[in-house]
C-alpha cells in the first residue's frame, strides 16, 4: 500500500511511493536522459575533485588501477547486462504465472549472490597477486597500497550485481525514477568519501565507492521494489528457466563488443600516438558520449521493457512500430545536438578543461579529436536502441558475435591509423569501428526481420541532417565572430559562444522543423515543458 491513515483518519501518501511510480515510454526516456546528464556532470565534478586534491600522481594512479580487477569480474558475470537478460524472461514468466515468475527471479538472484560473493572473497584473499596483474610496473610499496584499495572496492561488485537484478524488476514495472537516481547517489558518495577522508589519500574515494554501491545500487532499488508492488525473494537453487538465463548471459560474458572495448582500444593505441594523446582522446571521448548517454542510452533503457513486454505478448507488429519510434526519436534528437556540438567543440573544451596544466594547445588538439568522434554519435545512438531490440527477443548471441567480429576488424584499423595519423588516426578509427558495428547490426536485423523497424528512417535522417546544417551555419558564425577577447577572458568568451550559439541553433532548427518535419519535432516539444508547448503554437 502506498497510502495510510494519519491521526485524523485522512489518507497521507507514503514518501517512498514516488519511487515506485510508473512512467510511459516518452517520460521514461526524459527521466533517464536527465539522469545520465546529471550523472555525467557529477562524474566530471568527481574527476575535478580528484585532480584538485591529488593531481596526476602515484596515489591517483593507484585509485584508477583499483578498478581493473573489479570491472573484469563484473564484465565476466555480465553484470552490466543483467537487466537486459532478465527482463524478457521475467516478462514471459510473470505473464503466465506470477508465482512462478518470483521463483525464477529468486533462483537467479540466489545463484548470482553465491557466485559474486565467492569470486569477491577469492579476489580479496589474493589481492596482492591481483594488484601485480592490474599494474605490474608499480613498486612493492605501491602494490601493497593497491591491494588495500582492491579489498575496499571489490565488495562493491556484490552490490552492483544484486542491485542490477532488482533493477530489472523496476524496469519491468515501468518504474524508472530509482534507476535514474542510482548513479547520482553513487557519484555523490564517492565525492563525499574523498573529501571527508582526504587526509587518508585516495583511500577515501575507495570507501566512497563502496558506500555509493551499497546505498545507491542496492538499498535504493530494494526499498523501491518492496514499497511498490512488493518483492518476493526466497532461497532457491533450481528453476527450469535458469538454464535459459545463463544461455542468454553467456554470449554477453564471452563476446567482445567494440562498443564495450572502445575506451580501452583508444587508450592502448593512443599510447602509440605520442605524449599527451591518451589524455586528449579521453577528454574528447568523455564529451562525445554526453549526447549518447542523454539521448540514446536513455531511449534504449526506457524503450526496452516495453519492447520485451510486446515480445512476450507476441504483438510483433507493435514491437516493430515501437522500435521504429524509438530509433526515429533518437535520431531526431541526436543529429541536431551533434551538429551544434561540432560548432562549439573548441569553446566547450576550453570552458571545461583548459586550466592548470591543460593549456590552449591542448584545447585545440582535443577539440579536433572531438570533431572526429562526434561524426559517429548517430551510430552510437542507433546501436544502443537497436541492440535492445535483439535483447528483447532474447537474442544476445547475434550482437555478441557481430560485436566480436567488428572488434577483430577494427584492431588493425586502430593500429595503422595510430601509426600514420597519431591521435587523429585513433579518433578516426574509433568512429569507423562503431560505424562498422552499427552497419553490421542493422544489416543482420534487415535480413532476419525485414524493414518494418526501419521504415522512413532514411528519409527522416536526410531531412534532419539538412535542417541541422541550415541551423548549424549561423551557430558556427556566432562562435567564430568573437565579441569578447578570448585572450583576456577565455572562459567568459567560451560561455558566451556556447550560450548564444545554442539559442540561435535551437530557434532556427525548431522553426524549420515545425514546417518541414512537424511529425518528428512535435513529440519532442510536447515533452519539453511550457517552452516546448509555446513553440508548438
Amino acid at each position: 500500500m502506498t497510502r495510510e491513515l494519519d491521526a485524523r483518519g485522512t489518507q497521507r501518501r507514503n514518501p517512498l511511493s514516488l519511487l515506485s511510480r510508473r512512467q510511459q515510454m516518452g517520460w521514461a526516456a526524459l527521466v533517464m536522459g536527465v539522469s545520465v546528464l546529471l550523472s555525467r556532470f557529477m562524474g566530471l565534478i568527481r574527476d575535478k575533485v580528484i585532480s584538485y586534491l591529488f593531481g596526476a600522481t602515484s596515489e591517483s594512479d593507484l585509485y584508477f588501477a583499483a578498478f581493473v580487477i573489479p570491472d573484469f569480474i563484473n564484465y565476466l558475470l555480465a553484470g552490466a547486462y543483467f537487466s537486459i537478460t532478465l527482463i524478457p524472461l521475467l516478462s514471459v514468466y510473470f505473464e503466465k504465472d506470477e508465482e512462478d515468475g518470483w521463483r525464477f527471479f529468486s533462483t537467479v538472484f540466489t545463484w548470482i549472490a553465491l557466485l559474486i560473493s565467492a569470486l569477491t572473497a577469492v579476489a580479496m584473499a589474493f589481492a596482492p597477486r591481483l594488484a601485480y596483474l592490474a599494474a605490474p610496473g608499480l613498486t612493492e610499496e605501491a602494490l601493497a597500497r593497491l591491494a588495500l584499495f582492491l579489498r575496499i572496492v571489490l565488495p562493491a561488485q556484490i552490490c552492483f550485481l544484486l542491485g542490477s537484478c532488482i533493477t530489472a524488476i523496476l524496469y519491468l514495472r515501468k518504474q524508472f525514477l530509482v534507476p535514474a537516481l542510482m548513479p547520482l547517489i553513487y557519484n555523490l558518495m564517492i565525492i563525499l568519501g574523498g573529501i571527508i577522508l582526504r587526509n587518508r589519500g585516495m583511500e577515501g574515494f575507495c570507501w566512497g565507492v563502496l558506500a555509493g554501491a551499497f546505498l545507491g545500487a542496492l538499498c535504493l532499488p530494494y526499498l523501491a521494489a518492496r514499497c511498490g508492488q512488493g518483492l518476493k525473494l526466497c532461497f532457491s537453487l533450481y528453476h527450469p528457466g535458469l538454464k535459459r538465463f545463463f544461455l542468454l548471459a553467456l554470449p554477453l560474458m564471452l563476446g567482445q563488443s567494440v562498443v564495450v572495448l572502445d575506451e580501452q582500444l583508444v587508450r592502448i593505441f593512443g599510447s602509440l600516438a605520442g605524449v599527451g594523446a591518451i589524455s586528449w582522446l579521453n577528454y574528447a571521448r568523455r564529451i562525445m558520449l554526453v549526447p549518447v548517454g542523454v539521448v540514446a542510452q536513455a531511449a534504449g533503457v526506457a524503450s526496452y521493457p516495453f519492447l520485451a513486454e510486446l515480445v512476450a505478448k507476441q504483438e510483433i507488429s507493435k514491437f516493430h512500430q515501437t522500435l521504429n519510434t524509438a530509433l526515429r526519436s533518437t535520431l531526431t534528437l541526436l543529429i541536431p545536438l551533434t551538429i551544434w556540438m561540432m560548432a562549439v567543440a573548441e569553446p566547450t573544451i576550453r570552458l571545461i578543461f583548459q586550466q592548470g596544466h591543460f593549456a590552449a594547445a591542448d584545447t585545440l588538439q582535443t577539440s579536433q579529436l572531438l570533431l572526429i568522434m562526434l561524426i559517429a554519435v548517430s551510430c552510437w545512438g542507433f546501436q544502443q536502441v537497436l541492440g535492445r531490440g535483439y535483447y528483447a527477443q532474447q537474442d544476445t548471441l547475434t550482437p555478441a558475435l557481430i560485436g566480436t567480429a567488428a572488434t577483430l576488424i577494427s584492431i588493425p584499423i586502430y593500429y595503422f591509423s595510430s601509426l600514420h595519423w597519431q591521435a587523429v588516426g585513433v579518433a578516426l578509427a574509433s568512429s569507423i569501428s562503431v560505424g562498422l558495428y552499427t552497419g553490421f547490426l542493422s544489416l543482420r536485423w534487415y535480413q532476419r526481420f525485414g524493414k518494418e523497424a526501419f521504415l522512413g528512417l532514411g528519409k527522416d535522417f536526410l531531412k534532419v541532417v539538412g535542417l541541422s546544417l541550415l541551423a548549424g551555419f549561423p551557430a558556427l558564425f556566432v562562435v567564430k565572430f568573437r565579441i569578447i577577447d578570448v585572450a583576456v577572458h577565455p572562459y567568459y568568451e567560451a560561455l558566451y559562444a556556447i550560450g548564444i550559439s545554442g539559442v540561435c541553433f535551437a530557434v532556427i532548427f525548431v522553426m524549420l522543423s515545425r514546417y518541414f518535419i512537424p511529425d518528428l519535432i512535435r513529440p519532442v516539444l510536447q515533452k519539453a515543458g511550457p517552452l516546448g508547448r509555446l513553440l508548438l503554437r
